[in-house]
């Protein structure tokens, strides 16, 4: 199992949730999946305070990591406990400066590899050049 933290007034505003500081609703979670085309058959979400707790079987290590990221990047949600078989994933919080690129060098070795972060966080990302502090990214594992 493992614990992911995220900055809990960063993410995506979803409707469900009364105020900017308290987590959304598990319904509008499951609906923001959803809405991003992520697969959560053999997937369960629940939310306790700021923690969203994701168990079950994903259908891929791949979609493991997208739903664990996207549910993070809600705003309200600070942890996401993760109760999924597979290998950890491996995440990037986004601090004021960076780039995709500066991202890539960083923890792939390439600033050109940057295409490579953003196929991995679409749907999340609609353009590479759009990425906010706080926001946290999915780095490829080969």
């Amino acid at each position: 199992m493992g614990v992911w933290d995220f900055v809990k007034d960063a993410g995506k505003s979803l409707f469900g949730a009364a105020e900017a500081s308290e987590a959304p609703k598990e319904e509008a979670i499951k609906k923001e999946m959803s809405d991003l085309g992520l697969d959560m058959s053999g997937l369960d979400i629940k939310v306790e305070g700021d923690t969203v707790k994701v168990s079950g079987k994903a259908a891929s290590q791949e979609m493991k990591e997208k739903v664990i990221m996207a549910a993070g990047n809600v705003e309200g949600v600070a942890k996401v406990e993760d109760d999924v078989p597979g290998q950890d994933p491996k995440f990037y919080t986004v601090k004021s400066g960076d780039t995709l690129s500066g991202i890539a060098k960083e923890t792939l070795g390439d600033a050109n590899s940057y295409m490579k972060i953003f196929e991995a966080n679409k749907p999340m990302l609609s353009d590479p050049d759009k990425i906010y502090p706080g926001q946290v990214l999915r780095i490829p594992q080969d």
